[in-house]
């Protein structure tokens, strides 16, 4: 089938910039869709345009009864990078796509800075919270972000303060590739400037001062990084855990009785996009769990409270489990072990002697 959608990556110096193909099939399209700050320039007259709905799914559902007329769905930059095209290749085959990337914000930063993009740790604060920055915070690691806008940035310099690197160098890129590019430079502890534009890229050296906290994306985080009532998984012991339990890409992690959280975070922390749901009966411990994943760099975290087994009917199936405490209920242990999918992976530590014995048995 030839393609009927046509997603353009575009720059800040809009079509002007644009690259014969792109702008071929722009000049082709019968829709176009893209955001207000690009379709009122009036370069898209020529077609029928939709501006993004505020709910981004309510436009794109929209996409298959434009199928056979030539659609353009416009994008900032690369498509394939935190961009559009993964939800648009979620409603449309691929044999019926393409795809024209502009150069990235990643690519753009890093050569505005000199960096090396294979040696930078590219992420992304865009709909999404400030708290996924911790994992990355290292002596000496280079970070370019996308913002949600101007107030993503004095939240990271506080992030990195309170993790003791507030000599850190930030870096703001506005408006990359256009006539109102801006570079503004300065520490994590110094003010933020208040004139920054929305339409930023992030960039940070990190430094580390006399109190960092050093906090290695390997499992094994010291026990005082967590929030504890006592009752956790120590270092050494969630360090084999999580090691046995083999974290990869998009798995998940079934943490059954999951206390403060700490498998589960360590879990999330050791691979891109690994998801976890913890289990947990007690709400002051769930609320604990909060905390670590924000402070600890593991937003997604999904908590769920109540009773094992009823809390585990109806989840996704998980491609892991780890269960401390709740391993002498036969019962759970049952119902966690008949979810599990077929290769995944079944940790338990047994913490009384009850749950020696239920593991021997």
């Amino acid at each position: 089938m030839n393609p009927w959608v046509t997603i353009v990556g575009i720059g800040e110096d809009g079509v002007d910039g644009l690259v014969p193909a792109s702008s071929m099939a722009v000049q082709k399209a019968e829709i176009i869709v893209g955001s207000a700050r690009l379709l009122d320039t009036g370069a898209f007259n020529h077609a029928e345009t939709h501006v993004w709905t505020p709910r981004l799914d309510d436009t794109l559902d929209r996409l298959p009864s434009w199928r056979g007329r030539p659609v353009v769905v416009l994008a900032t930059g690369d498509p394939s990078n935190y961009g559009i095209a993964r939800k648009v290749l979620a409603r449309v085959a691929l044999e019926e796509v393409s795809i024209l990337p502009a150069p990235s914000a990643f690519s753009l930063a890093a050569a505005r800075l000199g960096w090396s993009v294979p040696d930078v740790d590219c992420i992304t604060f865009h709909g999404r919270s400030d708290a996924r920055l911790e994992p990355f915070i290292a002596p000496g690691n280079r970070i370019i972000a996308l913002t949600w806008d101007a107030s993503t940035i004095p939240q990271v310099c506080a992030r990195l303060r309170d993790r003791g690197y507030g000599t850190s160098e930030v870096s703001v890129l506005e408006h990359m590739g256009g006539p109102r590019e801006r570079y503004i430079a300065f520490r994590a502890c110094d003010p933020v400037p208040e004139d920054i534009s929305d339409f930023n890229t992030l960039a940070v050296t990190c430094h580390a001062g006399p109190d960092a906290v050093i906090l290695p994306r390997t499992p094994g985080l010291p026990d005082a990084a967590f929030e504890h009532d006592g009752q956790m998984t120590k270092s050494e012991v969630r360090a084999a855990s999580v090691a046995a339990l083999a974290p990869y890409p998009e798995a998940l992690l079934w943490d059954v009785g999951a206390g403060c959280g700490s498998i589960a975070i360590e879990w999330m922390r050791s691979a891109r996009s690994a998801r976890a749901i913890a289990f947990e009966r007690d709400e002051a411990r769930i609320a604990m769990a909060a905390r670590n994943a924000q402070a600890l760099g593991a937003p997604d975290l999904k908590l769920i409270q109540g009773s094992v087994p009823e809390i585990l009917n109806d989840q996704p199936s998980p491609d892991a489990v780890f269960m401390g405490g709740a391993v002498s209920d036969d019962s759970a242990f049952d119902a966690a072990w008949q979810a599990l999918r077929t290769g995944g992976r079944f940790v338990a530590n047994a913490v009384t002697l009850e749950g020696e014995s239920a593991l021997y048995q």
